[in-house]
C-alpha cells in the first residue's frame, strides 16, 4: 500500500470554512490526489483530554464549537464517516506504547478537524476520525505522539496535525494588523527549522523562536505541527505551503511531508519543496 502523507494545516479562524483564501484551493489540490488514502487521522487543539482519546464514532457529527461568528458558520455540516475498527486498532497500538487510551464512541469532529477537511475531502468520502491532545502534553510529547502514529501512514492513514502557525486570540479579536510584523518573523523562523528538520530547535521553540510567546500565548495550536513532524520520516521531503496571513495576525502557512512518496503532486503555484 502507498504511504499516506503527513500534514500540518493552519486552520486559522473558524471563518476559514467560508473564506478559503490561498490555503483552501491548495488543500483541495492535495485532496484530489488522495485516492489511495484509507483514512484521515486528525489531531486538533480543540479536543484536549486527561488521557489520550481516540474517536470511534461511526458517523461523527459536525461540532460548531465556537461563538460569536456569522450564522452561516453554524449551518455548515460536514457529513463525515468514521472508521471505528481502524480507530480501535490504532488506539490499541498507542496503548501498546504504554499510553492510557480511551475510546470515545460519541465524539464529533471539532472545527479544527472538519474545517480543513471541508477542503481536503469536500464530499466526505474518506473515513475521518480524531486523536486527542492530552491536556498536559508538552512539545517533546507531541513529537513522540507523531512518531507513535507514523507507522500507520504505511497502512494508508494520513496523519494531519491541525493547528495554527500563529495564534494570538487577543490580537485577532482586537484586529491589531498594524502590530503584526512579528508573525512574519516567527513564521520565517519556523519554516527554516522545519526545512532543516531541526526537531530539537522546534521542541525548544518557546525559548529560541522570535516572538514565540506572543505568537502562541498557549501551546495547544503549535503542538499539532510537532505531531505532524514526528509522523514524518527522515528521508521525506517537506513541502512548504505558502498561504499568507489572515486577519493580520494568523499565519496560514502549512506543511506536508511525503507527497511525492504518496503519489501526490500538487499543481498549484508557490508551493516550495525542500529536501
Amino acid at each position: 500500500m502507498t504511504t499516506a502523507p503527513a500534514l500540518f494545516i493552519s486552520h486559522g479562524a473558524p471563518t476559514f470554512a467560508l473564506e478559503p483564501g490561498l490555503l483552501g484551493p491548495r488543500l483541495s489540490s492535495i485532496g484530489e490526489r488522495l485516492d489511495n488514502v484509507k483514512a484521515l487521522l486528525v489531531v486538533s487543539p480543540h479536543w484536549q483530554t486527561e488521557h489520550t482519546a481516540i474517536m470511534t464514532t461511526p458517523y461523527p457529527p459536525t461540532l460548531h464549537d465556537y461563538g460569536g461568528f456569522p450564522r452561516e458558520l453554524y449551518r455548515i455540516e460536514h457529513p463525515a464517516i468514521g472508521h471505528p475498527a481502524l480507530a480501535t486498532e490504532i488506539g490499541q497500538s498507542l496503548a501498546d506504547t504504554g499510553r492510557h487510551i480511551q475510546l470515545d464512541h460519541r465524539r464529533g469532529l471539532d472545527h479544527g478537524a472538519w474545517v480543513p477537511l471541508r477542503y481536503l475531502d469536500p464530499k466526505a468520502q474518506i473515513p475521518s476520525f480524531q486523536v486527542s491532545l492530552r491536556s498536559n502534553l508538552d512539545a517533546a510529547g507531541a513529537v513522540r505522539l507523531g512518531k507513535a502514529l507514523a507507522p500507520w501512514r504505511r497502512q494508508g492513514v494520513a496523519i494531519i496535525g491541525s493547528g495554527s502557525l500563529t495564534h494570538n486570540l487577543l490580537e485577532f479579536r482586537d484586529g491589531r494588523a498594524d502590530e503584526a510584523a512579528y508573525t512574519a518573523e516567527f513564521t520565517d523562523w519556523v519554516r527554516d527549522a522545519v526545512v532543516r528538520r531541526d526537531v530539537a530547535e522546534l521542541v525548544d521553540y518557546r525559548r529560541l523562536a522570535p516572538h514565540a510567546r506572543r505568537a502562541h500565548p498557549t501551546q495547544e495550536h503549535f503542538l499539532p505541527l510537532l505531531v505532524a513532524l514526528g509522523a514524518s520520516f527522515d528521508e521525506e521531503s517537506v513541502h512548504v505551503i505558502d498561504a499568507g496571513t489572515t486577519h493580520g495576525v494568523l499565519s496560514m502557512e502549512s506543511y506536508a511531508w511525503g507527497l511525492r512518496q504518496s503519489g501526490v503532486v500538487p499543481d498549484f503555484d508557490r508551493m516550495q519543496s525542500a529536501a
